[in-house]
């Protein structure tokens, strides 16, 4: 299958750049479980897509994982974050959402998850 081309701001890509450098402790520990296409497809990290950047994507089943941390308890943030997944959800783009702490304390259930998505999208 062809990847789509979606569109990204291209001021974004240093940025994404910085933030695959500084890697938050449950990005990087999801990172290690899923790179080297140990789902059976390839994820990158910090990919601009639009306007916005999301923690994981995987071009192949356009689905983007995020993992989000306490500060997505906040009701402004949560406000973005849906905002942000309509827009990316109009281009194609499938969204998991992880609990920070569920990626640090509960990670077999996470890649268990994460697996029965990728499996459900390889098949559409």
């Amino acid at each position: 299958m062809k990847n789509k081309i979606l569109p990204y701001n291209p001021i974004l890509k240093d940025y994404a750049k910085k933030l695959r450098k500084q890697g938050v402790l449950s990005e990087v520990l999801l990172w290690k479980k899923i790179q080297k296409m140990t789902l059976g497809v390839e994820f990158h990290r910090q990919v601009p897509i639009d306007n916005y950047i999301v923690d994981f994507f995987c071009h192949e089943i356009m689905l983007a994982i995020e993992v989000d941390g306490d500060s997505h308890l906040n009701t402004d943030i949560q406000i973005n974050d849906i905002v942000r997944q309509e827009t990316l959800e109009k281009l194609g783009v499938q969204f998991i959402r992880f609990n920070d702490l569920d990626v640090k304390k509960n990670m077999n259930d996470v890649i268990r998850c994460l697996q029965a998505k990728v499996e459900e999208l390889k098949e559409t």
